[in-house]
């Protein structure tokens, strides 16, 4: 009798854990609008079960189970959760901590503590998947980082992580007294061995891309140089491909643009002094731009320039230049804004410099946000609003096909069926 008593009452919790982990009622969203990740379409709904869409479509056609609960977002877009092509989550503005210094006076845990913030701020600003493209002297951090997230710990984008970033020896900083050894901001390599070890290093610790310092400044405000050879970055490259994960190369100077095109990396992150002729090539070859062009934007106005005031600096000059000749060979272009520079929360700041000063609209940002960055990064399960796809869905305040800024309104933001904001 005691066994057969024991057997109802754990047959009781089993049903009642049953009861518990019921999955949720679906949600019929009906937004003034829906911008699918393509075009937009007024007076459209969309359907969540789990963490997948459903279905979508006008909202008098769009049939919802009896059970679906309805969510009113009456005045708001509805699109795609925003793509961030390029951030450093480990990283804070530099008007408020020298990256010098973050790297070499804030301990680990401050700087995970901060980042944690950070991917909160991010996703709550309509992000709901990064790029993140380097710790910068914070080891692995960001694996641990992403598991969090994953696992729910943490409210956060879904990120895709470069973990250490691989650089030239001697090519990177912070550099300090040449007879004092300082911890550098990516991991150092020289020669085919080295590389190798340390690619397969980084990806059997998490990393999700390679990246590599095609260029950089040998010493403080002196210019950029090509820093691993065409041999190194091409075996570099294979052995990533050969693992299955991607590689994308910061790079500025054509020289280092050039070599890590032929090399085959997927990205180049900023292009600051591209040309037609290294554009061509990345037309050809199939590597995609991340211009980010905030980044330079802000380091410039932390130096004292007051923008709007007086001649426009040389560097900005250029990046326009660089922007609009990747424009006319047809290159593709990733929506990233190298975050971390600036505040993170912040990401909105990327389109909105793209749509007013580099010549593009509302919609082509828009989609390169979306659609056009999950394409060029791999992600097939976002940055669209169809039916299967993941639930990952931001709504806004007007219409961000013709004002860009309305991507500053964030009213609602859900992740994977989860809802993070919901603005009374």
């Amino acid at each position: 009798m005691r066994l057969y008593l024991l057997l109802l009452a754990l047959l009781g919790s089993f049903h009642s854990l049953r009861a518990q982990s019921a999955p949720p009622a679906p949600l019929l969203l009906q937004p003034a609008a829906v911008f699918d990740g393509q075009a937009l379409h007024p007076g459209w709904a969309v359907l969540v079960e789990g963490d997948r869409i459903k279905a979508v479509g006008p909202a008098a056609q769009l049939a919802a189970p009896a059970d679906a609960r309805t969510v009113p977002l009456p005045g708001l877009t509805l699109l795609p959760g925003l793509i961030e092509g390029h951030a450093h989550l480990l990283l804070h503005p530099y008007n408020e901590t020298s990256w010098d210094d973050q790297v070499l006076r804030e301990s680990q845990a401050l700087r995970v503590a901060r980042a944690t913030a950070h991917a909160r701020r991010t996703l709550l600003a309509g992000f709901t998947t990064a790029r993140d493209l380097g710790t910068e002297g914070a080891d692995y951090a960001d694996v641990g980082l992403k598991q969090a997230i994953d696992q729910g710990l943490i409210p956060g984008p879904r990120l895709l992580i470069a973990t250490r970033a691989l650089v030239a020896t001697g090519c990177y900083g912070p550099k300090l007294s040449v007879d004092v050894a300082v911890p550098q901001g990516a991991q150092e390599v020289s020669g085919a061995e080295e590389i190798v070890r340390a690619v397969r290093e980084q990806i059997s610790r998490g990393a999700d891309v390679v990246k590599v310092y095609a260029d950089y400044r040998l010493s403080a405000g002196g210019p950029a140089v090509p820093t691993f050879s065409q041999d190194e970055l091409n075996v570099l490259v294979a052995t990533a491909r050969g693992l299955g994960q991607p590689v994308v190369a910061h790079a500025s100077t054509p020289e280092g643009m050039r070599r890590a095109a032929l090399a085959g990396v997927e990205t180049i992150e900023h292009g600051d002094q591209g040309t037609a002729e290294v554009f061509r090539l990345m037309k050809q070859r199939g590597v995609a731009l991340c211009p980010t062009v905030a980044a330079g934007d802000a380091i410039l106005q932390y130096r004292g320039w007051r923008k709007g005031q007086g001649p426009e600096p040389e560097r900005i000059s250029q990046k326009k230049a660089s922007v609009a000749a990747a424009r006319r060979a047809g290159v593709a272009l990733v929506l990233g804004g190298d975050v971390g520079v600036f505040p993170h929360g912040d990401n909105a700041r990327e389109p909105e410099l793209l749509v007013r000063e580099y010549g593009f609209t509302p919609m082509e940002v828009l989609r390169q946000a979306t659609s056009g960055n999950a394409q060029l990064l791999h992600l097939p399960d976002r940055g669209q609003i169809q039916p299967g796809l993941l639930a990952d869905l931001v709504a806004v305040s007007g219409d961000p096909t013709q004002d860009v800024a309305a991507l500053r309104q964030v009213q609602w933001v859900m992740k994977g069926g989860a809802v993070y904001l919901s603005q009374p």
